[in-house]
């Protein structure tokens, strides 16, 4: 039964072996990647925020299409008509028209229009013939009840300029959680370069043990015991250091995806911790900041307005129509197009009018549905917001929490590491002096690797917390100056 087992082993042994005989050459040095780098390349790069881009842009246009409500409307239009009642009887006329309209916020439309009509007929029925009529005409109309106010009449604008607000805060928390990423990615290979380093010592650890107790049998001091215990050790930190190189592999594909590189074969530089130490947070500080700046809640403050508006909008919807208008004109005649153009603001003739005209749906049920259906949204928007806010504090402690209790974790298991160090030299050394064995080394070898490897851990989630923390106070766009365009 043991035999397929120390055969495996063997083959492995022999392998690492050969890997010794046989060095691959080393890859030329790569250069320092720092995570200023990185941070800046996704932020250029990153596929995310250029997808969030386009939210911005198309935010921008929805704008521009509800400005342009409130932009003049030109009309033209000409026509020309031949009427003949018998053969020797026939009247011709033609009409060319004018005009423009203008919307206001206040509610009110203007229009503006100019005609020239032409006629003449045969036989003469019209003096002069032909005749030539010209009019200017000025009309407004103003809602007074639904339709009425600039607050109505520019809530679409007003809606629209808060949706671009909110696509700017969500292009803002797109920026962060990026640099997030990118921060949490660049120390996660941190930490698998780090554990390979770690491994690889354990590796010549164990090759080191196995070389020893080869020599210690050819004097007899060891058995072939501690011999295969040592290969064993051998051969399990040969896996370990194939398992690590493995999750380095992973790590630098990560952080180049997230920094928008799509040539994998591109050799990642050297990566490190950040040596300066950062303050320890307090929760009031870091509240403020996040309650300030975090995106999720001010974007949906910014909501709250949109639904205030629409609730405005809704409510005045629920009035019944009740429109005053006024219109005055002037009219020339002549019988010279120029003539009768000239003769218009003479006033040869002209018109005014004033009305007033009122619609009032039967109970008005749709429009007051419509508006307790808006105080319903704006209610239920302005819970949301309560949720969020709350959600924050509680994200905000545990941010605080996690930041000081991942400092006390690197206290702990940077002691922990001195301690296996100690350990294992003098486990070694009484292995040397003959009073322990091959397997008590092996595992006091392991115990120290874990201590690495936790302590690196530890440094990292550190980081990672931190990260965490700065995400919700928005503070990494200082930190990395990141300016945001309006």
């Amino acid at each position: 039964m043991r035999r397929p087992f120390v055969c495996v082993l063997l083959l492995s042994l022999a392998l690492v072996r050969l890997a010794a005989q046989e060095p691959a050459p080393a890859p030329a040095a790569a250069p320092v990647l720092t995570l200023e780098e990185c941070v800046a390349r996704a932020l250029e790069k990153n596929f995310t925020l250029k997808a969030q881009g386009f939210s911005t842009d198309i935010a921008k246009e929805s704008l521009n299409v509800a400005k342009a409500n409130f932009e003049p409307s030109f009309s033209a239009s000409a026509q020309r008509a031949m009427t003949q009642t018998s053969p020797n009887v026939r009247t011709d006329s033609g009409d060319t028209r004018l005009g423009v309209d203008q919307n206001l916020t206040s509610g009110a439309v203007v229009n503006l229009s100019t005609s020239v009509a032409r006629s003449s007929s045969n036989p003469l029925v019209l003096l002069p013939n032909p005749v030539y009529n010209s009019d200017m005409s000025l009309s407004v109309t103003q809602p007074l009840l639904r339709g009425a106010g600039t607050t109505v009449n520019r809530a679409a604008i007003e809606r629209s300029r808060l949706g671009l607000g909110i696509a700017h805060i969500n292009f803002k928390g797109s920026v962060l959680q990026v640099v997030r990423d990118t921060e949490v990615a660049y120390y996660n290979l941190v930490f698998a370069r780090g554990q390979l380093a770690v491994k690889q010592h354990s590796l010549e650890l164990a090759q080191r043990l196995y070389d020893e107790n080869k020599a210690r049998r050819t004097t007899g001091v060891a058995t072939d015991l501690d011999v295969l215990s040592a290969e064993v050790g051998v051969a399990t930190a040969n896996n370990g250091v194939v398992t690590a190189q493995q999750q380095v592999r992973n790590s630098e594909d990560a952080l180049l995806a997230l920094i928008g590189q799509t040539d994998f074969s591109t050799l990642v530089g050297t990566v490190s911790l950040p040596s300066r130490p950062d303050p320890m947070p307090s929760f009031d500080v870091s509240y403020k900041l996040a309650r300030d700046n975090q995106p999720d809640l001010l974007a949906a403050e910014s909501t709250i307005k949109q639904f205030q508006l629409d609730a405005s909008t809704a409510k005045n919807g629920a009035l019944p129509t009740l429109n005053l208008g006024g219109a005055v004109g002037y009219n020339g005649t002549d019988h010279t197009y120029g003539s009768a153009i000239n003769r218009t603001p003479d006033g040869d003739a002209r018109n005014w009018q004033v009305d007033l005209s009122l619609n009032v749906p039967w109970g008005l049920h749709a429009d007051r549905a419509r508006y307790r259906s808006a105080l319903a949204s704006l209610r239920q928007e302005q819970a949301l917001l309560q949720q969020i806010d709350l959600n924050l504090v509680v994200q905000v402690r545990g941010a605080v929490r996690a930041v000081e209790t991942n400092q006390q974790s690197v206290e702990i298991f940077t002691k922990a590491t001195e301690l296996a160090v100690r350990q294992y030299e003098l486990e070694l050394a009484r292995f040397k002096a003959g009073l322990s064995t091959s397997r008590q080394v092996l595992q006091i070898q392991d115990d120290l690797e874990s201590a690495r490897v936790n302590e690196l851990q530890a440094r990292v989630n550190l980081r990672t917390a931190l990260s965490n923390l700065h995400q919700l106070e928005s503070s990494s766009l200082e930190r990395y100056h990141i300016t945001l365009a309006d």
